[in-house]
């Protein structure tokens, strides 16, 4: 399977989101990466539903929604309305992480949860079955154009084996410093999918990185 690329729309110019969205439909890429932040969780406030419900009208790939919140379990239902299809909650920010990943399956959405770069993966093991996405911030969570924390790699290398020894379906998804060389690490690890902002979004032709990064 190819890897997945997941331009991250935070580093997107908000002046000209529809723009932003149609090159992201052209492109080669496979999802649109939508990072919530609250300011409480995360020392930063991004965007909320109203724009997420817009960038829906407009995309024709699946909107992978980040919550990066406080009680996400509390707004799964608004973002299943909004449109998203992937929905990952930290598992930070989440006292009752299973029932809020079953919460997020029987929205109709697929379920995700991330994790910080301290937390460590064998914190999800009794729920990795349950799954469809981790995601492992290579970066601490709140800021785009961040440097990426080597020690990802061999996060994504525990993972992996964890993930092969119970059989769960999940994909490992990477959100943070992926450029053309961390990217190729990553999937050399045993990622899946990537997530890249400003890496692309930043570069001279998006469209043309987002195919380079496709074809790592």
């Amino acid at each position: 399977m190819s890897v997945i690329i997941s331009p991250s729309l935070l580093s997107a110019d908000f002046l000209h989101l529809g723009r932003d969205v149609e090159m992201v439909n052209r492109s080669d890429a496979d999802w649109f990466h939508l990072d919530i932040m609250d300011g409480v969780f995360v020392p930063n406030i991004s965007y909320g539903l109203p724009v997420v419900e817009h960038i829906k009208k407009a995309a024709c790939k699946p909107l992978d929604v980040h919550l990066m919140i406080v009680q996400p379990e509390r707004y799964i239902d608004a973002f299943a309305r909004a449109g998203a299809d992937i929905l990952t909650v930290h598992a930070e920010a989440s006292t009752h992480l299973h029932r809020t990943v079953q919460q997020i399956k029987a929205a109709g959405m697929k379920a995700g949860v991330a994790l910080n770069p301290h937390t460590p993966v064998h914190a999800l093991e009794d729920i990795l079955q349950d799954l469809d996405v981790v995601l492992l911030m290579s970066v601490n969570p709140g800021f785009g154009g961040q440097s990426f924390i080597p020690h990802t790699l061999e996060k994504v290398r525990k993972l992996r084996a964890l993930l092969s020894g119970s059989g769960s379906p999940a994909c490992i998804e990477i959100d943070g410093g992926v450029n053309f060389d961390t990217g190729r690490r990553l999937l050399a690890a045993g990622a899946d999918a990537l997530v890249a902002g400003s890496f692309v979004f930043k570069s001279s032709c998006p469209e043309e990185t987002i195919r380079g990064l496709k074809n790592l």
